[in-house]
């Protein structure tokens, strides 16, 4: 998602090198990166990329995504049958690929019935145009309604869901990670930092590192539990960063948090991740600091 917008084009292709030397092979983009209606910048950045060759594209599993606005028009945006078809075509365009190995719907359309956006992938799926289908920002009934249907049409449905999980951000523990649980679905959690809230920010702030207006707001309305959780990765001795993201590598429901590096720096500092064993007592610290729900629902509610 910074691919444009914050990183150059060639840093951008710095660092896409540097994920396949460390054997980091899924890239998550989607068609609305780039931030200008219809453009697909951060699209185009990647497809320029596969398009020198080199294995490239053989060696990444592509996944993008479809739902918001491309355009002005009624069927330039949502999940009608019109703008699937449509929007497919404009990515595998712009990411120079015959294929895309992972197709998400970036949020859900409450106003197009399942029967035609199953309808829809299916027939993406029959011209080899995508190999399997995902969701993004889903609640776990949407994820029910989704995989009940598929199942009707004996479609492959549903195989991840994309969510909103951090440390600070445990919504989902509710219904979204029962449900995929109970369908066989992997999760690759977005903004595992919380925006920069679980990054050191406090420590950056006393390095003279400013951080941004809206991140300072969340410091001040969190700032009890960031003290806390930065005095304890201080003494465990590992960072911030690193502590958040192996936090969500030990659920096993997870398979991938979603990490946006805008430097080839942060892609190396990111990898430490893979390395920490949490012990259970710092995992009880953890859920001390950040206490999530507890339980999925309905015991999180009920009795």
């Amino acid at each position: 998602m910074n691919f444009g917008p914050v990183t150059a084009e060639a840093d951008a292709q710095r660092i896409m090198d540097r994920a396949l030397e460390h054997g980091i092979n899924f890239f998550d983009t989607a068609d609305v990166y780039g931030w200008k209606k219809g453009e697909g910048i951060t699209e185009r950045i990647i497809g320029r990329w596969f398009a020198q060759g080199g294995g490239r594209r053989e060696k990444v599993v592509l996944a993008t995504k479809v739902y918001n606005d491309m355009g002005d028009w009624p069927n330039e945006t949502r999940l009608s049958a019109l703008h699937i078809r449509r929007a497919c075509d404009d990515s595998l365009r712009r990411l120079q690929t015959d294929h895309i190995d992972l197709y998400q719907m970036h949020h859900i359309d409450r106003n197009t019935p399942w029967e035609e956006i199953w309808e829809a992938f299916a027939v993406l799926r029959q011209q080899g145009k995508v190999l399997y289908f995902g969701s993004s920002n889903f609640a776990g009934w949407h994820i029910a309604q989704a995989q009940e249907q598929a199942q009707q049409r004996h479609f492959m449905g549903l195989c991840s869901e994309q969510s909103l999980y951090n440390l600070n951000a445990r919504t989902v523990e509710y219904e979204v990670i029962p449900a995929c649980e109970a369908y066989g679905l992997g999760l690759i959690p977005w903004s595992p930092l919380g925006g920069g809230l679980l990054g050191g920010v406090l420590q950056k702030a006393a390095e003279g590192r400013r951080a941004s207006e809206g991140l300072q707001k969340q410091v001040e309305r969190n700032r009890g539990k960031i003290e806390a959780y930065e005095k304890l990765c201080a003494e465990v001795g590992e960072n911030p960063a690193d502590v958040a993201l192996a936090w969500l590598l030990h659920n096993k429901v997870v398979t991938a948090p979603i990490i946006g590096p805008r430097t080839v720096e942060q892609l190396d500092g990111s990898l430490r991740a893979l390395e920490i064993r949490l012990s259970p007592e710092v995992m009880g610290q953890l859920h001390e600091i950040f206490p999530g729900p507890g339980k999925p629902a309905p015991e999180a509610y009920a009795w």
